[in-house]
């Protein structure tokens, strides 16, 4: 009888081994799964809502298990969508565009939301012209994130680059979360922050708004966030993928009709993603500085991208026709 144990769990054992190394079959009854991706700011809201309210869970079905990661910045999250850490998520167009430039399998497959770009200044920081932003240490979420590539374009037009491509100005990478705190101890004397973060530190520090969300680069027409998905998924799985983008859209309609419960929805989700519990008055101000849609403004994109490949973001000048798959939110 002990020897008949023995072999049981000899059996059990390498069946959890095979399991282990990737089997890509699914026993019968097997929960599909998929992984959706977001970082913890207000242009996520979408993804915090349909989290929220289950809409992916609706929309793939019982067989699906929905879960959820969050990132801080969008190489990252890049790094998992090509990974397969991640199936579909939100994301900055500038991570989208950079790794399509490089050859990564990605698609934009609708848009989450606009504005939400405010570049701050340290108190005690004279900024009067465009030419006071010579030499200042900045800070955004990632080298070449949608944030940068906005702040830097606005500056270049006048002239003004960073150190990386031979200016002045010194660029520091890092979460947003911190910002308040990296102004006050002078570690950096610009954020170039994204909400609800730049509300934050309006209420945190004495910090001046020097470039408004609708003033730096692309501000208004931009989508400041993304839905992305790979291509693979696109082509292999467009009855999945469409299901995904409609639970988005659920979720854009929910934000529309019920704004005050969105807003206590991303307060919670916030909270226990970065510890952090926002002020309603924090939120109320960031809110009015975004919008939410599933629109992709195409030509934005592509004027976006040109700015990129100018600011040496991009080694070859870009051609987005191909990144952007409209179809499943028409």
């Amino acid at each position: 009888m002990k020897k008949a144990f023995l072999w049981v769990a000899i059996l059990f054992t390498f069946t959890g081994l095979l399991a282990g190394c990737g089997s890509s079959e699914k026993s019968s009854g097997e929960e599909d799964k998929i992984v959706i991706g977001y970082f913890p700011n207000i242009n996520h809201v979408p993804a915090m809502v349909a989290k929220d309210q289950g809409y992916f869970e609706k929309q793939l079905g019982d067989g699906t298990k929905v879960e959820y990661k969050t990132f801080a910045e969008g190489g990252s999250f890049m790094t998992a969508l090509k990974t397969g850490d991640i199936d579909a998520g939100l994301v900055g167009p500038g991570p989208a565009m950079n790794n399509f430039s490089t050859g990564a399998d990605v698609k934009i497959i609708a848009g989450a939301s606009t504005g939400g770009t405010v570049v701050l200044a340290r108190e005690g920081l004279e900024i009067n012209s465009l030419e006071d932003f010579q030499g200042k240490t900045f800070i955004t979420p990632g080298v070449g994130c949608t944030h940068d590539v906005q702040y830097e374009t606005y500056l270049e037009e006048a002239g003004i680059t960073s150190a990386r491509i031979g200016g002045t100005m010194k660029h520091l990478t890092g979460n947003p979360a911190q910002y308040a705190s990296m102004l006050k101890t002078g570690k950096v004397d610009i954020a170039v922050a994204p909400e609800p973060w730049a509300a934050v530190i309006e209420q945190e520090t004495n910090a001046e708004v020097v470039i408004g969300w609708d003033e730096v680069s692309f501000g208004e027409t931009l989508p400041a966030s993304v839905l992305v998905a790979t291509g693979d998924a696109v082509e292999d799985s467009p009855e999945k993928v469409q299901k995904i983008v409609n639970a988005h859209k659920d979720a854009i309609k929910f934000i529309e009709e019920n704004p005050e419960e969105a807003k206590a929805i991303t307060i919670k989700d916030i909270k226990e993603v970065t510890g952090q519990e926002l002020e309603k008055e924090v939120v109320d101000r960031a809110w009015g500085r975004i919008g939410f849609t599933y629109d992709v403004d195409v030509d934005t994109i592509q004027d976006f991208a040109d700015s990129s490949y100018t600011l040496k973001f991009l080694k070859d000048k870009p051609e987005f026709s191909e990144l952007i798959a409209n179809n499943f939110i028409k």
